[in-house]
């Protein structure tokens, strides 16, 4: 069994034409997609050097979605550009060209580089998406972090390399196969400008079925859209009560909310002592970092009121736990300047109804543009060190 040769794939819709045009678009989503992946790790530091912001309130859920949505709509142009420039992996390298064969070893290193750290990306962020998490020895935003720097690296060095081809192919018409390999003489199933236009409309389909879980008015098409607007309030629940294991410490009659100042118990207060501060209530979105997001009218107690009721002062991070007793999530931490923000709460009622259990009952975090990951349900304490 002999090993393919490139003129074996001999159809000139496998030719630089294509694979440029394609190349631009899926340069685009994946500039994006790493964009707004770095917003998103931004936004989870626990004490960032440039304090995450506060608004507007909307922004998380934009640049979360567009985070998901791009990384769909270059799976098929990925696919795509793959098959197009497939052949030119089976090209011999001349080994006695010297520095010629080094810079082709080094080229082709870094576009195996390329290709399975965007194959890698894009996998797992899907797996993410529909909330399947197969992996247990690697955490994944750690992974999907590092390795979205070796694909942005991997892809400029690419860009760079190929410039003069892409720009050359770009300049031409796209039937032009003065850049064609040798051996691609036979026509395609269908043209090149076919092809295109195959591939902008499967990204298409890709964005129109995917973006509903952000865009409530494009739900209805987008079929592959997890969590989008079932629930409580007409907001998903991700984590069950049931999954948190805090049946029976959130139900329970006795639960108070511990507030610690500098690691003392500065103040206990329970269900009804959080109903007799004053109330407030804010329209604000929940966009988790798996895609989705749902707008919610949340009322409860301002966190600086219960701060101040404790006797800490504002200005400092928050520190919140959860009743859950397991889990990366079980602590986080509440910037000073979230904290101090009017239109964070410790949520108590939703859609103007009591939190359901499963939302975090007896109360949550909700704060504007958020990670919904950071929003504790099940609050057991808020802690400041002065």
């Amino acid at each position: 069994m002999r090993a393919p040769h490139p003129d074996d794939f001999s159809s000139r819709l496998r030719s630089p034409a294509v694979a440029a045009r394609v190349g631009v678009w899926l340069g685009v989503s994946f500039v994006l997609c790493f964009l707004t992946g770095l917003v998103s790790h931004w936004a989870q530091l626990p004490s960032p050097a440039i304090p995450f912001p506060t608004g507007p309130v909307w922004g998380y859920r934009a640049t979360q979605g567009l985070h998901v949505v791009s990384g769909c709509a270059a799976v098929p142009l990925l696919l795509v550009k793959l098959w197009a420039v497939y052949p030119r992996l089976f090209e011999r390298v001349d080994l006695r060209a010297g520095r010629q064969a080094a810079l082709v070893g080094l080229e082709r290193a870094s576009i195996g580089v390329l290709v399975a750290s965007a194959v890698f990306q894009l996998t797992t962020g899907l797996a993410n998406a529909a909330q399947w998490y197969p992996w247990r020895e690697f955490s994944f935003r750690t992974a999907h972090y590092a390795l979205a720097w070796v694909a942005i690296g991997a892809l400029v060095l690419h860009v760079a390399v190929k410039l003069p081809v892409v720009r050359a192919a770009l300049a031409a018409d796209v039937d032009d196969t003065a850049l064609d390999r040798p051996g691609a003489q036979e026509a395609g199933a269908v043209s090149r400008r076919v092809l295109l236009r195959g591939t902008w409309a499967a990204a298409g389909v890709a964005v129109l079925a995917t973006a509903g879980g952000t865009v409530p008015w494009l739900r209805r098409v987008s079929v592959l859209a997890v969590r989008t607007g079932e629930g409580p309030g007409g907001v998903p629940i991700n984590k069950t009560a049931a999954a948190a294991g805090v049946l029976a410490t959130a139900t329970d009659p006795g639960w108070a909310l511990d507030v610690r100042v500098d690691g003392a118990v500065a103040a206990r207060l329970t269900l009804a002592d959080l109903r007799a501060l004053p109330q407030h209530t804010v329209d604000l979105p929940i966009a988790c970092v798996e895609g989705w997001s749902a707008q919610g009218r949340w009322s409860g107690v301002r966190v600086r009121d219960v701060l101040a009721a404790a006797g800490a002062a504002g200005g400092t991070d928050v520190a919140v736990t959860s009743l859950q007793g397991r889990g990366p999530f079980i602590r986080t931490v509440l910037p000073a300047a979230f904290a101090d923000d009017e239109r964070s709460l410790l949520a108590l009622d939703l859609a103007g109804e009591p939190l359901d259990l499963d939302h975090g009952f007896p109360c949550r975090v909700i704060a504007p543009n958020r990670p919904g990951v950071l929003q504790t349900k099940w609050v057991a304490s808020l802690e400041v060190t002065t």
